[in-house]
């Protein structure tokens, strides 16, 4: 494609507030899907460039820590009898994972992907700077972060925040505009590229108070800088070689 349409379709994913279909993406710039579909991907991916090696916290500082769950949608069944509930895992198609992020007050954020919230301590314990203090909810998935941080909780099935600061309001709101993405953009965000939504989200909730101008020079700057993509690279000699 010509520059000029690479620069158009920057600016236009970065003009929407919770994410760009490809659909949509593929419409705007008068070319096929996939295209389109690849195009978004490696954006994402450049994006994520910002978020290698970052840790949070510090001294003084609070990090709020969640986790929610995306994907492995399994339709319900169609008369009220046959319904199960599908929050089990006996009822569940082994697809769903659990984004986990960690966001700074009045900092930054940063997601990751895994198959249970348990499974993000290490995770946690490597990103969060020493003397981090840590705010989290009930589930006791957290429980062992209390041997490592000063950790104050919330439980959400009473209160959402108490005077004293206890809250995990800036991580709801993440995965708030996340679920808003998937809703009314994307329709199905899951399995290995996950990761690279939520790392859209978290680069969005973080550059949301930068004008559009600025936004899509950071990323363009971004894409020019990246690196050959990792999960890209070969996509249409894969297309050309399966035709």
């Amino acid at each position: 494609m010509p520059l000029r349409q690479y620069l158009a379709a920057i600016a236009i994913f970065i003009n929407e507030v919770k994410g760009k279909a490809a659909l949509a993406l593929s419409r705007d710039l008068g070319v096929q899907y996939r295209t389109a579909y690849a195009l978004c991907h490696k954006l994402r991916e450049a994006m994520a460039t910002e978020l290698k090696g970052m840790q949070l916290g510090g001294l003084d500082r609070t990090v709020e820590v969640d986790g929610g769950y995306f994907g492995g949608y399994i339709k319900p069944a169609n008369h009220k009898e046959n319904r199960r509930d599908r929050r089990l895992a006996k009822n569940q198609n082994g697809k769903r994972q659990v984004v986990v992020v960690m966001r700074e007050r009045d900092g930054r954020t940063l997601p990751s992907v895994f198959k249970s919230e348990s499974a993000a301590l290490g995770f946690i314990a490597s990103r969060a700077l020493p003397g981090t203090s840590l705010m989290a909810d009930e589930a006791p998935s957290w429980n062992d972060l209390h041997g490592r941080f000063d950790v104050s909780r919330i439980d959400h099935s009473k209160i959402y925040s108490d005077r004293s600061g206890v809250y995990t309001n800036g991580a709801e709101e993440f995965f708030s505009r996340m679920r808003r993405a998937e809703i009314g953009h994307h329709h199905h965000i899951a399995g290995a590229y996950l990761i690279r939504y939520a790392q859209e989200a978290s680069w969005r909730e973080d550059h949301r108070r930068d004008d559009n101008g600025r936004q899509t020079m950071t990323v363009a700057k971004l894409a020019m800088a990246a690196p050959v993509s990792v999960d890209w690279c070969g996509y249409w000699q894969r297309a050309q070689k399966a035709a």
